[in-house]
């Protein structure tokens, strides 16, 4: 019958082969994102019109390949083209236009369209491209920075640097204790040839072998499949994602999300396969527990005290559940994994499941994620087949086997409670604790509820071991975050950091700063029950306590950057009023409490709040903090309270000069016409939706200040600077 490690190594050596038939008799590759959020921008449409150009064409040797998301956003649809001996150069915002100027171009003549490069335009395409990793892990007995160091040796070797281009990286997950502090690694593309480096002799070898004499140095080249190494291999030039580090998202926008022959290909199951081989679920819970890794749903409980109580429980029948109900505004870091990496994801509950004794799992997805749904679907099914779901697993013994169930979109079911009554059949509504999950749960059962991140973690500390992974953050907080980057903001989309990475890091270094060159105010963080950060503070570490600390929440991982031009009382009341409508109704503190602070909100944004009012509202919104029944109610009054804590001059400004210093608050708005710059061009009455602008072609204006209902139409359009906001 074989062993666990021999069935997997035969189903990996099928996968592989079957992967090997579909790439190597076709060089070229075009790659094209597929999610929601490039299905949205026109990939399906993109994709189509390769696939008329392929077959147009006639060529055998271009093979199109569908990835999920790499979370730049604003970009998309983004597409790769992959050519043998050549750097991979990706394309933004791709249309049906583009893809003929793509394929007659570049595919067909070698000549790329350096004008619509991603984070283009670009003047060369460069020969080479040394990667340097920046982990504050790694160094070198020569103590510069390695990219300060290679353009000398560079020159010294006589190699022209319009050919070579030098990147910085975050992390290759290639170093290891022996090797901390005393040397660095460089990825050199397009070999894809990973290489530690110790010192400026070791980087003249790798010039005068590799880059002059086209040898790989085999006594430096580090050899397996080091994590996010293959993101690195694509993306590494593009200065958003270099700084990241990856790994709950390291195959997204590497890999096709259907095929399960890919993800066994970047060590898919391989984790699996040595945890049911030793047949130890006590040693995984202390991988995890070493690893530091906390969960990433909001709560950043310990992951492996959570796995252990639940392992420890009397009760034999025991469930493990992942939560992908994510219902903050803007968030979609959840749906981003379950879309573009979906087998990942799968493999994080089996190991879950055999850590805490269950036998049986659920996904809790919503069901407005249909894609993400259909993808993990198929990943179930894929599973199945494969002999790695439901019984005797690999042939250990091991019984596991999943199934998804469908919210309809409640808030509320995010918490871990709420969301137990809802796959129960009941209204979605939390419930008081103790007893925990972890002793009472789904059907009266012992239960563990990660998020999808937190699973997406579990494979990468069972591969590359706790140790590495608890290096990658603080102290107190392992690994990694990914956030959903948003609002005033150059390069919106999924960014995954180290934890400890500071805010004026991620927002200035990998999010290129506010839009426009303004002044940024403040940063929301951990979605509608976050708080706001202000200026001052960005160089705040990213991590659970430190947010606490700070008046907000990591949350599941929202990031909403707010310029001058935000109003923090008006930031505040659009939260609260997500709060109150999402607010399940069963506790009174919540129920009331939110819907009280709202009113309050309205009013001083409306030019009729008191002093009081903002009395009333800070002592409202601690008492709702302290006695709500589930999380969701207590962190509700966090953009209330920390917007009073760090902006309480604006509420001030609201109330006492009845304005709004961000002009923000219609009601608190005045506009008027100034007769000295006012030309008389007419534009303004011509476009006030009221008509409440008066004036003769070729004389001032007046605006009727009776009838204005402050749209600020007028405002926007005229050419004069006429019209005066205040």
């Amino acid at each position: 019958m074989g062993t666990v490690q021999d069935r997997y190594k035969e189903l990996a050596a099928s996968a592989e082969q079957i992967r090997r038939e579909k790439f190597e008799n076709a060089p070229i590759l075009i790659q094209v994102g597929s999610a929601t959020c490039e299905h949205a921008a026109g990939s399906r449409e993109v994709l189509d019109e390769f696939r008329k150009h392929v077959a147009a064409s006639g060529r055998d040797d271009i093979i199109l390949h569908q990835t999920g998301c790499t979370g730049r956003c604003s970009r998309e649809p983004i597409v790769g083209i992959f050519m043998p001996g050549q750097l991979p150069i990706k394309y933004e915002r791709v249309d049906r236009e583009l893809v003929h100027q793509i394929f007659t171009g570049h595919i067909q003549k070698n000549t790329p369209i350096l004008a619509r490069v991603l984070d283009g335009p670009v003047d060369r395409v460069y020969d080479f491209e040394l990667l340097c990793c920046g982990s504050h892990r790694c160094g070198w007995r020569e103590g510069t920075e390695l990219e300060s160091a290679l353009p000398g040796l560079l020159q010294e070797a006589g190699v022209d640097l319009q050919r070579v281009k030098i990147a910085r990286a975050s992390c290759f997950g290639a170093c290891s204790a022996a090797t901390e502090k005393t040397c660095s690694h460089i990825l050199v593309k397009p070999q894809k040839t990973l290489y530690r480096v110790c010192s400026s002799d070791d980087l003249r070898e790798i010039i005068r072998e590799h880059i002059q004499g086209g040898r790989v140095v085999e006594r430096l080249r580090v050899g397996g499949k080091t994590i996010g190494r293959k993101f690195f291999e694509i993306y590494g030039d593009v200065a958003f994602f270099n700084r990241q580090t990856r790994v709950a998202l390291r195959h997204n926008g590497v890999v096709d999300p259907t095929s399960i022959a890919e993800y066994f290909h970047y060590r898919g199951f391989q984790a699996l396969a040595r945890v049911l081989d030793q047949g130890d679920s006590a040693w995984v819970i202390d991988q995890v527990t070493a690893s530091r890794l906390r969960g990433r749903g909001g709560g950043g409980f310990p992951t492996g005290k959570k796995w252990a109580m639940a392992a420890a429980a009397s009760e034999k029948t025991r469930y493990i559940v992942c939560n992908a109900d994510e219902g903050d505004p803007g968030a979609f870091m959840d749906r981003s994994m379950l879309e573009s990496d979906p087998f990942n994801v799968v493999e994080g509950m089996i190991l879950g499941g055999f850590a805490i004794g269950a036998h049986r799992g659920f996904f809790y997805v919503r069901a407005e994620y249909p894609l993400a749904i259909e993808r993990i679907q198929n990943a179930i099914g894929e599973c199945r087949k494969q002999g790695l779901l439901g019984k005797n697993i690999l042939g250990s013994g091991f019984d596991f086997d999943l199934e998804v169930r469908l919210g309809a979109g409640a808030f509320v079911c995010g918490e871990e409670t709420a969301l137990i009554h809802s796959i129960e059949g009941e209204r979605g509504q939390p419930r008081i604790r103790p007893p925990y999950p972890t002793e009472s749960g789904l059907w009266g059962k012992p239960t563990v509820i990660n998020n999808v991140e937190t699973f997406a973690n579990i494979t990468a500390v069972i591969n590359y071991g706790p140790e590495w992974f608890s290096q990658i953050g603080t102290k107190a907080s392992g690994g990694t975050k990914v956030f959903a980057l948003a609002g005033k903001i150059k390069h919106t989309g999924l960014v995954e950091v180290p934890m400890g990475m500071t805010l004026r890091e991620l927002i200035f270094e990998i999010g290129g700063g506010v839009i426009g060159g303004k002044r940024i105010k403040a940063v929301q963080t951990g979605g509608p029950a976050g708080g706001c950060i202000p200026e001052e503070m960005l160089d705040l570490p990213i991590d659970f306590d430190s947010l606490t600390q700070a008046g907000s929440i990591m949350g599941s991982g929202g990031m909403i950057v707010l310029d001058e031009d935000d109003c923090m009382v008006d930031v505040a009341k659009f939260f609260m009023a997500f709060s109150q409508d999402e607010s399940c109704g069963k506790c009174t503190p919540c129920r009331e409490g939110t819907t009280r602070m709202l009113e309050i909100l309205e009013r001083i944004t409306s030019g009729q709040g008191t002093l009081e009012d903002i009395a009333k509202l800070e002592r409202l919104a601690r008492l709702v903090k302290k006695s709500s029944l589930c999380g969701l109610g207590r962190a509700a009054p966090n953009p209330v309270l920390s917007t009073l804590n760090h902006f309480r001059d604006e509420y001030l400004a609201h109330v006492t000069d009845r304005r709004c210093p961000a002009r923000k608050c219609a009601a608190l708005i005045h506009y008027e016409i100034d007769e000295e710059k006012c030309v008389g061009c007419t534009v303004c009455a011509r476009n006030c939706p009221v008509a409440c602008i008066s004036g003769s072609r070729r004389e001032p204006h007046v605006i009727d200040q009776s009838r204005c209902i402050k749209c600020g139409r007028c405002f926007e359009v005229c050419r004069f600077d006429a019209v005066v906001r205040t």
